[in-house]
Parts: structure tokens; C-alpha cells; sequence
């Protein structure tokens, strides 16, 4: 399976998500406290007790299943951080949950009467 470019986190979730996606080691967190001074596609640099912390983010990188890694970065220039904050998400996870598809609509609803109570459109 490859992941998808925009996937959604799910509305109705078994409450591990948040934590499988910061095992699965995808998402940079921030492990200090301190303020962001750059960030761009391929590096986040921020301050941190007066030490200057540079985390390079991974860009279309081949994984082990010959799927596309990339990481994208979740914070602005000149905001503060704590520490465990997410900085970058994965390509599975959206702003550090696991996001693996799409959220469908479902609707319960009589169709012109070919379905009876049971039925989903």
C-alpha cells in the first residue's frame, strides 16, 4: 500500500492512534522546550536555553517498502515550543495522530424504495 498524499485523521478512533504514530518513529518531537528561529521543508532549527537545536527533516526518502518517506513541518517561524510538542508530521500521520485513509459519508436514507431499514447509501 502506499500512503496518501492528504490523508484525514479518523473521526471515530480507538484511542491508540496518538500513541502508534509516535512509536512508529515518523514524527519529529521536540525534545526541549525553546522558540522556532527557521524552519523550511528540509530543516528545523530553534533555540533552546540559549543552545541553537538543527533537526533535519526527512524528504523523499525510499523506505523499506519502496514507498515514498517524507516529513512535514508542523510548526512557524517564531513560535514556542514545549517539550513533546510535535514538529514534523509523517506521511501517515496528521498533527501527531495516525491518518492512514480517508473519513467517508454515511447516510441512512430512503432511495426511491428500494431499500428497506436496513440498507446504506
Amino acid at each position: 500500500a502506499v500512503p496518501l498524499s492528504r490523508s484525514e485523521k479518523c473521526i471515530v478512533g480507538t484511542g491508540l492512534e496518538r500513541q502508534t504514530a509516535l512509536d512508529s518513529g515518523v514524527s519529529v518531537i521536540a525534545e526541549r522546550e525553546g522558540k522556532i528561529i527557521y524552519t523550511d521543508t528540509y530543516k528545523i532549527i530553534f533555540s533552546s536555553n540559549g543552545d541553537t537545536i538543527s533537526t533535519p527533516l526527512v524528504m523523499y526518502r525510499r523506505s523499506n517498502k519502496n514507498t515514498c518517506m517524507h516529513q512535514k513541518p508542523q510548526v512557524q517561524r517564531g513560535k514556542c515550543i514545549k517539550k513533546g510538542q510535535i514538529l514534523a508530521d509523517g506521511a501517515a500521520t496528521v498533527g501527531g495522530e495516525l491518518a492512514l485513509g480517508k473519513n467517508v459519508l454515511v447516510a441512512y436514507m430512503p432511495w426511491e424504495g428500494y431499500n428497506s431499514e436496513d440498507a446504506v447509501l
